[in-house]
């Protein structure tokens, strides 16, 4: 064989183990880990069950939700609604709290709504369970 050609081949060997190698650290590279959770979605009426009259005003209704809250979860996400529902040819509405958590367990769902369902006489809350991805973005470093 000719020199040439005994140097292409030796090239193209060495390039083949390069990326024999890279191909091989690319493989053993831990895939990103995601943090499958359950995000919990609780929807609070503010007016009572018996009267359907607002137990609170709306700031007021806020700041013992929060109370509550806090007093279950590290965290929470609380957004203003309006529900409504129609019985018997009326139409009802009530200035409604919608609460999403995130990174706790059903059983504490449950005990904060307890308390809410009393606080606010009410005679349940709506609770939504989703599954969903979490991550916590701190953007890029």
């Amino acid at each position: 064989m000719s020199k040439k050609l005994n140097t292409v081949i030796a090239i193209l060997a060495v390039i083949a183990i390069c990326l024999s190698a890279a191909a091989l650290i690319v493989a053993m590279k831990p895939a990103p880990v995601e943090k499958t959770d359950v995000q919990y979605v609780m929807y609070l009426g503010t007016n009572g069950a018996e009267t359907n009259e607002p137990v609170f005003a709306p700031e007021e209704a806020k700041e013992k939700a929060k109370e509550i809250l806090v007093k279950y979860f590290g965290g929470y996400t609380l957004s203003d609604a309006e529900g409504g529902w129609a019985d018997s040819g009326k139409l009802y509405q009530e200035y409604t709290l919608v609460i999403s958590l995130s990174d706790t367990t059903l059983d504490q769902v449950h005990a904060a709504a307890d308390e809410l369902v009393r606080t606010f006489q009410q005679s349940s809350v709506l609770i939504q369970s989703n599954r969903t991805v979490t991550e916590f973005y701190s953007g890029a470093k």
